[in-house]
């Protein structure tokens, strides 16, 4: 039986920018293993996997090396795939079951409001050879559940990274947030997202990256609500909401691609 698969670019307006993701709706429970199968084949930063209960969906998201147990777009993109298709009434909360607990998406206009896990930082001392392999100066490191928040001098340097992979991949740490306040009145903070520990030189745009960016700038900014822009090749805009313990994450997806998987 052939199964349909969407791509979808998420946090974005347009096609070909934002993080692309794929979906696949199962209509009953696969293996660990024939989920990283499809992930490997799709070779996205991330695929999502939906399976219908009570009351929501289960939901796995898989890059092509490992599971994952909290991702930002690929839930946008899954909450997308859902109303576009049907499976959700355009009013109806997308609710969903993960390995980080319940998670929800709500419609807001043309944007989607996820609620996510706040994952505050604590300052920490800088991983050995990170600033070599970032190739510029370190303001301040700090830890969130194995990924370490770089604070550097402003937006330029982010943008301007050009780091060393090869040496990157050895910081023994599972991703790499680079951020710094926005120049652009735009947006108040910029950031960049690099997990090649988990097979992704960089990440296009990071949902879950922001769930440590709230609590991390919040107080900076001196206000709850503010705009971020991911700083890919891509690029991307999350509008985020600290809440106490959660985090509110607004983003955009467009449908690019939709296809039957033959297995």
């Amino acid at each position: 039986m052939a199964l349909r698969i969407v791509q979808v670019d998420a946090f974005t307006d347009r096609p070909f920018a934002g993080n692309p993701a794929a979906v696949c709706v199962l209509p009953e429970v696969r293996s660990a293993e024939w989920m990283a199968s499809v992930a490997r084949e799709m070779n996205l930063s991330e695929t999502a996997f939906l399976v219908r209960r009570d009351e929501g969906w289960d939901l796995r998201w898989f890059t092509p090396t490992v599971e994952v147990d909290l991702c930002g777009h690929a839930t946008l993109a899954s909450a997308h795939v859902l109303w576009e298709s049907g499976a959700l009434k355009a009013g109806e909360q997308a609710r969903f079951f993960t390995k980080s607990g319940l998670l929800t998406a709500d419609r807001r206009g043309g944007w989607i409001e996820l609620d996510f896990p706040s994952r505050p930082a604590v300052a920490s001392p800088p991983p050995e050879g990170l600033a070599t392999a970032l190739g510029t100066t370190l303001l301040a490191t700090s830890m969130s559940r194995g990924d370490v928040v770089v604070d550097v001098a402003s937006e330029a340097v982010v943008r301007g990274l050009v780091p060393d992979f090869s040496l990157l991949g050895r910081v023994p740490v599972r991703g790499i947030i680079v951020t710094a306040k926005a120049d652009s009145p735009a947006y108040d903070v910029v950031s960049r997202f690099f997990v090649p520990s988990q097979g992704i030189d960089e990440d296009p745009v990071t949902g879950s990256a922001h769930c440590c960016l709230a609590p991390h700038w919040a107080p900076r900014l001196g206000k709850d609500d503010f705009v971020a822009y991911q700083a890919s090749a891509r690029g991307g805009v999350v509008r985020v909401g600290l809440r106490g313990d959660r985090v509110r994450l607004g983003g955009q997806a467009i449908t690019v691609l939709t296809g039957d998987l033959h297995v």
